[in-house]
């Protein structure tokens, strides 16, 4: 089967389509055929050889993506009868397991990381979500924040970003968002959420809003130690970069990794049902051929996007 990877780490240039035998799905496994694949920025640090796929990754090629929209062709023994072939399907792929990650025709997975498609999206916009917005949830769960506190976020014209926002919303939050000029709108777009110029300030452009500082803060566009005197005494910081930082006054940093969630079906089929009620919003930026796979990542990687990127299998 076609698939796109790498045999050796690098730039974009090193994308190129593979063969590799097609996957049979295990005990507790689907194999899904593969319609749309979304470019994280985690693929892009994959590709180039970050420290944890030289880890992880022992035998070339390496498949990239962790998103992937598609079909279920076929069913592993010991699956629970939840899913059966011909489902439309979203899933959440591991690109360190032994089936290699979304960049493919097909895809085996286990079937507690996939649940069915959103209803009336297409494949394209059904790919987007599901890593983003998990990880959106795991950082809210581990803030642990009541209704009527106060959340700060940065990167909120991300899709990660975009998702804390919104699903705070949702759950009674005060929310301050940072924002460049020309993003204004599509954070305004999110909700009710007070804006602050993105910026290495935000900290105390913060802290003019809330001077008391918030009780959490999700940090989306990665500024570690620039955002921590935003935070209150004994609050909490969310990172998904791997932060190790000694913030001090009681304040705990929460390192989110979605990679050992990958199983939490009743949370992932949460999330769908709020993208069908409206609580979550999906933004498509473009979809590329499968086969122009550098294309898209060089893009992503050029910065200014607004949305996901998403390869096209079908």
């Amino acid at each position: 089967m076609r698939a796109v990877g790498v045999v050796e780490f690098g730039g974009p240039e090193k994308l190129v389509e593979v063969e590799l035998p097609m996957p049979e799905p295990g005990n507790g496994q689907v194999r899904i055929r593969v319609h749309a694949a979304t470019v994280n920025p985690t693929d892009t640090i994959f590709r180039s050889g970050g420290q944890y796929a030289r880890t992880v990754i022992t035998e070339p090629p390496f498949i990239p993506g962790m998103d992937l929209a598609g079909v279920i062709d076929a069913l592993g023994a010991e699956t629970d009868g939840r899913l059966k072939i011909g489902d439309r399907v979203i899933a959440l792929t591991l690109p360190s397991g032994p089936y290699r990650g979304a960049y493919a025709d097909y895809v085996a997975v286990s079937a507690a990381s996939v649940v069915h498609a959103p209803r009336d999206l297409d494949f394209p916009a059904a790919s987007t979500f599901l890593m983003n917005a998990l990880t959106a949830r795991l950082t809210l769960d581990a803030l642990n924040l009541r209704p009527g506190q106060s959340l700060a976020v940065t990167g909120a014209a991300g899709c990660y970003g975009g998702f804390v926002v919104q699903l705070a919303l949702a759950e009674g939050l005060r929310v301050v968002a940072d924002s460049a000029p020309q993003d204004e709108e599509l954070v305004r777009s999110l909700g009710d959420v007070q804006i602050v110029t993105r910026g290495d300030d935000v900290a105390s452009s913060i802290r003019a809003l809330i001077p008391e500082g918030v009780d959490g803060f999700a940090d989306g566009s990665v500024q570690s130690e620039l955002i921590v005197p935003a935070v209150k005494d004994g609050g909490g910081i969310a990172v998904v970069r791997g932060w190790n930082g000694e913030p001090g006054r009681g304040i705990t940093v929460h390192q989110i990794l979605v990679s050992t969630h990958a199983k939490q079906t009743a949370m992932m089929e949460r999330l769908v049902k709020q993208v069908e009620d409206g609580t979550l919003t999906l933004r498509v930026a473009e979809v590329f051929p499968a086969n122009l796979a550098s294309q898209a990542h060089r893009k992503l990687e050029a910065g200014g996007v607004r949305g996901r990127l998403v390869l096209d299998f079908s």
